[in-house]
């Protein structure tokens, strides 16, 4: 049994025009519009135009003919400017695209519940940004956030806690280690003094010598104390600048780490500078 089928109306699913381009690597630039993005209302599918140069984009009062604000919701466009500072913020601190769908999907929930009202949009997001690290496991420190950002600290921290009780969620602890290897790497340290730092820092929080002090400041401080005891050493400021903490930050950690010294040193620990030779300060 054969079916015939009948019709004068065909579908075409090719593109738009046709391209003459050669290069079959690249993108097929026949199809126009940017990607969807579903943490819009719209799904972002909107009309963008460009602002114009030639005298047929402007009436006889110099304004301009055509205009995007009636294309995308007040709401949307406040997010999609948020979403910017997001990935300009992230771009300069060469955090990976995960970190920033997540910041993203946080800025979202924030904005959507509107638990922040009042709240800077600039301040959220760097307080997002700050949390998605976290959560991804891989801290980045306020100060951090702030050199990226134009926000204060103190602003940020707010947004933080807000945040955090507004979401009703959490983030790990951050611990000494969160932050050795990349300190480290930044200093330009070997390996060696990279291990040793994060042992005497570990051991440190372990015979309870730092209480109360922050990771950062312990993990800088022991950083001190490896570099001061290997060939490569380091001063408080170059350490500071890379931790982001003062130089006197450093050296209260380090002066409750210097008595027991010579526990917290790796058995295996290559010596250029002896323990009993290490800066008293």
């Amino acid at each position: 049994c054969i079916f015939l089928f009948h019709s004068d109306r065909v579908i075409d699913v090719g593109s738009e025009w046709r391209t003459f381009s050669n290069e079959k690597a690249l993108k097929d630039p026949s199809r126009v519009g940017d990607a969807q993005n579903p943490l819009l209302n719209g799904g972002d599918l909107t009309t963008m135009i460009s602002r114009g140069t030639g005298a047929a984009s402007f009436d006889e009062f110099g304004n301009s003919k055509y205009q995007n604000r009636r294309t995308m919701s007040s709401s949307d466009r406040a997010m999609l400017n948020a979403f910017k500072e997001i990935s300009t913020m992230a771009d300069r601190i060469n955090l990976p695209r995960n970190i920033v769908d997540r910041t993203n999907n946080l800025f979202k929930q924030v904005y959507e519940q509107k638990s922040l009202k009042g709240r800077a949009n600039d301040a959220i997001a760097s307080a997002c940004l700050y949390i998605a690290c976290r959560q991804e496991g891989v801290p980045r420190t306020f100060k951090e956030i702030c050199a990226v950002s134009r926000i204060s600290k103190k602003e940020i921290g707010r947004c933080f806690k807000l945040i955090l009780k507004a979401l009703e969620t959490s983030v790990d602890l951050i611990t000494t280690g969160d932050f050795m290897s990349r300190f480290c790497s930044n200093l330009g340290l070997p390996k060696q003094v990279q291990m040793a730092a994060t042992f005497i820092a570990r051991k440190a929080v372990e015979l309870d010598l730092v209480p109360g002090r922050s990771p950062i400041s312990v993990a800088a401080a022991a950083i001190y104390m490896a570099s001061q005891a290997s060939a490569e050493k380091k001063t408080q400021k170059e350490i500071g600048d890379i931790a982001g903490v003062a130089d006197v930050t450093i050296r209260q950690s380090y002066r409750l780490i210097y008595p027991r010294a010579a526990e917290l040193f790796p058995p295996d620990f290559k010596f250029d500078t002896p323990v009993d030779k290490l800066p008293q300060l």
